[in-house]
């Protein structure tokens, strides 16, 4: 049985920003609630069994909360290019490009190389190869 386009537009969650939604009633009742400690030093409950859920789901030793995308962003770069100096390759149009104000060289020390990206939001795999220096 096919679903409706209105039951299926239902389900669209909106995940553009970490900036973009706010919480419901219900999820401020849930964070009003919660058992909270000190995160840093591995004392918060909620944040503990989250990265422990999230590190069964991806079925890895461990997963790290971390506040927003730009952060989540950011460390996954400075994971991926360890060296100060090193390239990125993304669409003109990508979020951290336009959005996250150069933060991987100011940060990370990663320079950005922007190619065309298409009217369907993809890359052409001939402007990612003819940008690899």
């Amino acid at each position: 049985m096919r679903r409706s386009l209105a039951a299926a537009a239902a389900r669209v969650v909106d995940m553009r920003s970490d900036t973009v939604t706010l919480p419901c009633a219900g999820m401020r009742q849930a964070m009003a609630a919660a058992e909270v400690g000190d995160d840093v030093m591995g004392g918060d409950p909620s944040i503990n069994a989250l990265e422990a859920r999230l590190a069964a789901m991806s079925g890895k030793p461990a997963a790290l909360y971390v506040p927003s995308g730009t952060m989540s962003n950011l460390l996954a770069i400075m994971v991926h290019c360890n060296d100060r100096g090193s390239e990125i390759i993304l669409g003109d149009k990508a979020h951290m490009h336009v959005y996250e104000q150069g933060h991987t060289a100011q940060l990370a020390g990663v320079h950005s190389k922007t190619v065309p990206t298409q009217p369907d939001g993809k890359l052409r795999l001939q402007d990612i190869e003819n940008a690899v220096r």
